[in-house]
């Protein structure tokens, strides 16, 4: 089965734009944190995180058949590639059904928002709490990129409070802030 350094050369080989990488490596941590919770493989699920968008910014029209087929032809596990398919049911036909469905359903859209939250912060994801993301989240014009719509349904999906589900995407992206560059100093070294 290939492993993270096998889908980080594909990252570096499909997506140039680095926002969009951190957006996948942001997914990623989340995704494992929850793959920590539930008693999965972090390693499986944290795949689906960070290949998610993987024909995004090259192949927009058929995002994401043309990776699934791609990673399917590489080895990639099923559920992984289910998951990236039920991420975006609407064009896919395949709907969230799994937990890592479901998990990476609800946890693509909230990073982003996160992400967005903690580069406007002092202190970027160190001192985040659920409250400021709500209240972003409410404001339309904040991220406005960020489908509220999909946050809404991710939440129905993963059956958590929104604060639970926030401080937990919080939490998986703290883990790996450094990578993510989530922290002050890690976006302005020196």
């Amino acid at each position: 089965m290939p492993n993270r350094d096998d889908a980080l050369r594909l990252l570096d080989e499909w997506v140039d734009n680095e926002a969009l990488q951190l957006h996948m490596k942001s997914v990623e941590a989340a995704v494992r944190h929850y793959a920590r919770l539930r008693g999965a493989d972090p390693d499986v699920w944290g795949l689906a995180g960070l290949l998610h968008d993987l024909d995004w910014e090259k192949h927009p029209e058929t995002h994401p058949v043309t990776a699934v087929d791609h990673l399917r032809a590489e080895g990639y596990p099923d559920e992984v590639c289910r998951a990236i398919l039920a991420h975006r049911p609407g064009y896919t036909g395949v709907e969230p059904e799994t937990e890592l469905d479901r998990v990476l359903y609800a946890c693509d859209e909230l990073a982003g928002l996160v992400y967005a939250c903690c580069l406007v912060r002092p202190n970027g994801i160190d001192d985040l709490k659920p409250k400021s993301v709500t209240k972003k989240l409410k404001d339309k014009a904040f991220a406005a990129g960020v489908d509220r719509d999909d946050v809404a349904r991710g939440l129905e999906l993963i059956g958590l409070e929104r604060a639970e589900h926030i401080q937990n995407v919080i939490d998986g992206m703290r883990d790996a802030a450094a990578d993510l560059k989530l922290r002050a100093v890690d976006r302005n070294p020196g």
